[in-house]
């Protein structure tokens, strides 16, 4: 151990030690440094101690001159202690632990003996684990979800998340409360005795004594249910611990089913929420829809515009009579055209041989002038031109010819009678034509209104249907769990209690920690023992 020198010899020496000029200047770093310069004092070989020696270029008396006799005795304080603290060596600390092993043992025992009091008086505490699988991809029970799946990583992480806070949350926990009755179990609800006090003195009632010993409850509980996420998956893993490992394991059980019950009927409370809200609007979009269709109605009743099978009568009507008007112009072409070839026939005499002309009194007379022909022509070959049977002949040939004349004339005036009425068919329906073809002009320009009413009415339709289909929907969806909460393994009865640690361990532990209390007490000891005895002592 340090030993000091002899009172005057030392405090000579620490006194030319911190007066000596210092090239590094007159501050306290450097008279701290400065003392490097002088030997540390190391035990002797032959007696054992701790006791220093001066350096022999070292004097006992040491002039100092007379301007430096004003250092600060701070200063030759913190000397002094760096100094005795650069003496220490092993030995000191040894020496120092061997006086001091009263604190060590001490320490150790008051130490064991608390780590033993603890083990037999602490609450134990028995952990049980539950592992679950939270997919954020809900089931697709219909096409159209309540809620729209994100495929992002970040955001499904996000939703796993969000969905394990719920499942430490209070009204999770609020659950459980009331299916185990934990207000009545005295590990969760026990009344502290500021809380009695305070009961008897502010004269609480029982609704809010009920409520304290809730609140209470709740805390108590919290306290013992923790949930974190494995990294880089969807399984949370669930710790509950109580003072029983059958109740921590019906705890975890019923927090679960709590947490499945929760986030079904949030999600169907949401989905209701929504089918109410279209349920209000149902109203309002029915009237929309019957007002819009009304308006339809009356415009075609205004405007005279009826429809079949999609299509206006006016434009059928226009489209019938475009079709009887080609026809009817088709018809009198031919009609003229044969009025012309009759005309033409009769201009250079072809009326007997003329197909145009087709009656059957025109096919009698041709028959007849034919076998006139023949019979003149028989004749003249035995007869004479003047005699009188060839005369009659030739007679009755012009005879012939000027009937037939007189039917080509008259198949004329027929055609030509025909001709005529078809060119006033023709014309008339051309009138209707022109005239039901300004109605369709008439007509589509209403029409352009009509079809915008229409599509007011179609897109007013078409929301209601698409509201009605999708509120029977989500109403028959409030009756379906989709979420994909699966428990992958249950909660088992722990083998032993997770704390306090085994007694043994705990004897193990405060013998550990008395022994390094009582090291650092008899060091404490030592070292304040050294700087006590280095200071210096008055001029």
């Amino acid at each position: 151990m340090y030993t000091p020198k002899e009172p005057g010899l030392r405090y000579a020496l620490e006194r030319s030690e911190a007066l000596r000029p210092s090239p590094r200047g007159s501050s306290l770093l450097g008279l701290i440094s400065d003392t490097r310069d002088v030997p540390a004092a190391r035990p002797g070989a032959a007696g054992g101690s701790a006791r220093g020696r001066l350096a022999p270029n070292l004097q006992p008396e040491i002039q100092v001159e007379p301007a430096e006799t004003t250092a600060a005795p701070a200063a030759r304080q913190v000397m002094g202690y760096a100094h005795t603290l650069r003496s220490i060596n092993p030995d000191d600390i040894l020496l120092w632990l061997r006086q001091g092993w009263l604190w060590i043992v001490g320490a150790t025992i008051l130490c064991v003996m608390g780590a033993f009091v603890y083990a037999q008086t602490a609450s134990p505490r028995y952990t049980v684990y539950t592992d679950l699988v939270i997919d954020p991809a809900n089931l697709q029970v219909v096409n159209d979800d309540v809620f729209g799946s994100n495929l992002l990583r970040d955001s499904q992480l996000l939703e796993v998340e969000s969905k394990m806070r719920v499942l430490t949350s209070r009204n999770v926990l609020a659950r459980v409360i009331d299916s185990m009755n934990l207000t009545q179990d005295p590990e969760f609800a026990r009344p502290t005795t500021m809380g009695r006090l305070k009961n008897i003195v502010l004269g609480t009632s029982r609704n809010e004594a009920r409520q304290a010993d809730r609140l209470s409850t709740m805390r108590a509980l919290s306290e013992r249910v923790e949930a974190r996420r494995e990294e880089r998956s969807f399984v949370v893993s669930l710790s509950v611990y109580t003072e029983d490992p059958l109740k921590s394991v019906a705890l975890s059980d019923a927090i679960v089913d709590a947490f499945e019950k929760e986030v079904f009927e949030s999600a169907a409370q949401s989905a209701g929420r929504v089918a109410a809200a279209l349920n209000q609007r149902m109203d309002d979009l029915r009237r929309n829809v019957t007002d819009a269709e009304a308006k339809v109605a009356e415009f075609k009743r205004r405007h005279g515009l009826q429809s079949q099978n999609g299509e206006l009568v006016s434009m059928q009507l226009a489209s019938e009579l475009n079709t009887q008007v080609l026809a009817a112009q088709q018809h009198y072409i031919e009609l003229e055209t044969r009025y012309r070839q009759m005309q033409e026939a009769i201009a250079v005499g072809r009326t007997s041989t003329a197909s145009v002309f087709v009656s059957p009194t025109m096919t009698a007379l041709r028959q007849e002038y034919n076998a006139a022909v023949v019979q003149l022509n028989s004749l003249k070959l035995t007869y004479g031109a003047r005699h009188p049977r060839i005369t009659a002949a030739n007679s009755d040939l012009e005879t012939l010819k000027a009937s037939i004349l007189d039917e080509a004339r008259r198949i004329v005036d027929i055609a030509k009678s025909d001709m005529q009425q078809a060119k006033s068919a023709l014309d008339e329906l051309q009138n209707k034509s022109s005239e039901q073809q300004s109605k369709v002009y008439t007509d589509n320009d209403s029409q352009v209104e009509l079809r915008d009413l229409e599509r007011d009415a179609r897109a007013k339709a078409a929301l209601y249907e698409t509201h009605l289909a999708r509120a029977q929907q989500i109403t028959e969806q409030q009756q379906i769990n989709t979420s994909n909460i699966r428990v992958i393994s249950r909660a088992l009865p722990p083998k032993s209690r997770s704390w306090p640690p085994r007694t043994m361990i705990l004897l193990a532990a405060g013998a550990f920690a008395g022994l390094g209390i009582g090291i650092g007490i008899a060091l404490l000891f030592g070292l304040l023992r050294v700087l006590r005895q280095s200071q210096p002592r008055p001029a």
